[in-house]
Order: C-alpha cells, then sequence, then structure tokens
C-alpha cells in the first residue's frame, strides 16, 4: 500500500475535480483516480453553463455564485476559457411573460424583464416578431467544457501536488482504503467517491436506496458559426420555465405547466427544452431531452433532435444551423433533491447526483463539503 494520502477521489468528472480542489489549496495531500484515460463523460458533455438563474434563491443559489465565482479564477490560475454571458429567458405568450415578472419580482439580484426591441439588442439570434418580452439575469457565464478538464487537471497537478491515476478503476472501498481492479491500493484519512452514473460498481444498494436514477439526454453542435458573430447572452425559451426548480416560486407556474401538457404534449413527454450557448470554436452547442431510468437503450432517436431543432427555429434564427454534431450524455439524478452527499461508512462519503447541474454547483458545494475538514451527511 502506497503512503498514505490524506484525501482519495474517486472520478475525475467535475464533481471530483472540485473536491480535490477544495481540499488542494486547504493544504490537504489528494490522490484523484479515474476508470478513463481522460474526463470523457458528463463533464465533457454539456453546454458549458454555469447557471445560477435556474437555482431556487438561498443557499443553491449562493452555492451557484461561489461556483461561477471560483471558475473565474480558474481562468486567471489554470486557462480556463470563461466568457460571462449573462441569459435570455424568452416568452412568447402572455402567460409565458407573467411567470418571467413574477420571477423578476420575487428574485432581484439585478434580474429584470426586457421588451422584444431590447432583447433583440442584446443577442442578434432572438427573433422579435413573435416575442412578448425576456428574462435578462446577469449571473450567468459560459466555459468550454471539452477543455476545461484537462486544463484543470494539469493545474492541479502543477500548481497544487494533486496526483491523478487515470485509467485505474476503484473495486472496492473500506474506511481508511480503496482497492484497484489491478491489485493495488491506496490509504486516505476521507475518501470520497464520485462514480457519476455509474450506480453499479462502488456502493449500489447506497444508491438505489437512496432513489438515485440516470438521464439520458440528446444534444447537438451546429458547425462554426460565420467569424465574428456571437450569441451574446445564452439563449432559452418558454419550456425552461417547467423545467428549472427556481421557477417554482411564481405563482402562474403551475397554470403554465398545464398549458404545456396540452400543447406541449410531445416536448413534455421527452422533457425537451431547449438552451444555446456558444464557445470554443464558436459553433452553438443546442439540446436537450431528458429520459429517467435505471438502464437506457444505446440509440439516439432522430425524431427528438427535430423537436429540439423545431422549437429553437421558434425564438432564434442563426447564420450557420448545419450540424456538425450529435451525442448523447448520461447524469445521475436524485428526484426532488440538488444533490446526493451520503456518509456510508466513516470517512466514505458519496457525491453525487447533482442533476445535470455540476457546472453550476460542484465547486460551490465541495467548498461547504471540504471547509468543514470532514465530510457533511
Amino acid at each position: 500500500m502506497s503512503q498514505p494520502y490524506d484525501v482519495i477521489v474517486i472520478g475525475a468528472g467535475i464533481v471530483g475535480l472540485a473536491l480535490a480542489r477544495s481540499h488542494a489549496i486547504r493544504g490537504r495531500s489528494v490522490l484523484v483516480v479515474d476508470r478513463e484515460d481522460r474526463t470523457v463523460g458528463a463533464t465533457i458533455r454539456n453546454f458549458g453553463l454555469v447557471w445560477p438563474v435556474g437555482q431556487p434563491p438561498g443557499t443553491r443559489f449562493e452555492r451557484a455564485r461561489q461556483s461561477a465565482q471560483i471558475w473565474n479564477e480558474l481562468a486567471t490560475e489554470a486557462g480556463v476559457e470563461i466568457h460571462t454571458t449573462g441569459s435570455l429567458t424568452l416568452a412568447h405568450s402572455d402567460l409565458e411573460l407573467r411567470v418571467l415578472r413574477e420571477f423578476a419580482a420575487a428574485f432581484g439580484k439585478g434580474i429584470e424583464v426586457l421588451g422584444p426591441e431590447e432583447a433583440g439588442r442584446r443577442s442578434p439570434a432572438v427573433r422579435t416578431e413573435k416575442l412578448a418580452g425576456a428574462l435578462f439575469s446577469p449571473h450567468e457565464h459560459t466555459v468550454n467544457p471539452r477543455t476545461a478538464p484537462a486544463a484543470i487537471v494539469r493545474w492541479l497537478s502543477e500548481r497544487a501536488a494533486v496526483q491523478f491515476r487515470f485509467g485505474l478503476v476503484a473495486t472496492r472501498v473500506e474506511p481508511g482504503a480503496v482497492t484497484f481492479a489491478d491489485g493495488t491500493r491506496a490509504a486516505a484519512d476521507q475518501i470520497f467517491v464520485c462514480s457519476g452514473p455509474d450506480l453499479r460498481t462502488l456502493f449500489p444498494r447506497e444508491l438505489a436506496a437512496a432513489g438515485v436514477t440516470v438521464c439520458k439526454l440528446q444534444m447537438l453542435r451546429t458547425a462554426p458559426q460565420p467569424a465574428g458573430w456571437k450569441l451574446g447572452p445564452a439563449l432559452c425559451a418558454g419550456l425552461t420555465l417547467a423545467h428549472y426548480d427556481a421557477f417554482a416560486l411564481c405563482p402562474s407556474l403551475a397554470e403554465l405547466k398545464q398549458h404545456f401538457a396540452q400543447a406541449r404534449a410531445e416536448e413534455m413527454r421527452w422533457g425537451v427544452h431547449v438552451l444555446v450557448s456558444q464557445n470554443g470554436d464558436g459553433g452553438l452547442t443546442l439540446g436537450d431531452t431528458h429520459e429517467y431510468g435505471a438502464t437506457h437503450d444505446p440509440f439516439q432517436r432522430e425524431a427528438l433532435d427535430r423537436l429540439v431543432l423545431a422549437y429553437l427555429d421558434e425564438f432564434a434564427c442563426i447564420p450557420e444551423r448545419s450540424i456538425a454534431e450529435h451525442w448523447t450524455g448520461y447524469y445521475p439524478k436524485l428526484a426532488g433533491k440538488s444533490e446526493l452527499v451520503l456518509n456510508p461508512m466513516p470517512g466514505v462519503t458519496l457525491v453525487n447526483a447533482l442533476g445535470g447541474a455540476g457546472m453550476t454547483m460542484s465547486f460551490g458545494l465541495a467548498e461547504e463539503i471540504a471547509a468543514v475538514g470532514a465530510p457533511l451527511s
């Protein structure tokens, strides 16, 4: 067995990297292990959006804002690509606009309702002809999820002395030690299991008992937009109001969901709500859909991509619409909760099921866990 570490993190997705950072900057020795040769899961298969506006006011919103602050620090320290873009949520009916006004009045924090013309000035992609209004939030950021993990790994290795062992599968965890598939072991005072949608390898009974399931989603990316064309704020529209917990405080939301159940039955069946972000080579990331279950079929449904693109065309006009990439993503979800933090045995903590908000919430959550010097439950 190797020299003991203060902390072992199993999983080099964004949750695991956030925990490694928070412990390393406090002077703790950290080992991160991952079964893959590099980060390839939900951490790179997303919009790259840090999305505080989707979190309810209070603890979760402040956690999201802390995460955004840490992302900005990593932009300086680790060279992570990040843009402060804000977001526009577009309304195309009086009912959708009523929900936005209720949200802005209750939420505050610099969030404002705009008229169609002003929304159009904020982003060249906004279709204004049928627009009733828009909600602008200044809090959102866009990172490049395809390059950010490698930059964070490099920074943690070089500046914080975090050790990484990729291509190594953890097969057993017990208090104080982890056993790997190659027969080696490593010891640590604290062990964090951040295994994402792998619900079968480590602590399967505990994860099943907690009610963790897996969400499958479909996403697309356009070819690069013309040189110099900028989306500006990340975009979404009315269906997003039915997706994020933040809007539950709006008195008119129940009426809007009833309307969607009839007028948008197919979109609601497949959990379609459309976000648009721009990063990297200038292409636009589009999506997504949501299917829930323990096991999913491996097939991508063209009909669902068509639903996403049809809804996109209702609220946005983009100059380069050709699709360069399609993919599926998988993330763990715990109904009714924003995350799972569970201590199945002394010195061992499961941190999982951030429900598709890993980019938004992981760094803030990791700070809360590391600040107390022991696992939270």
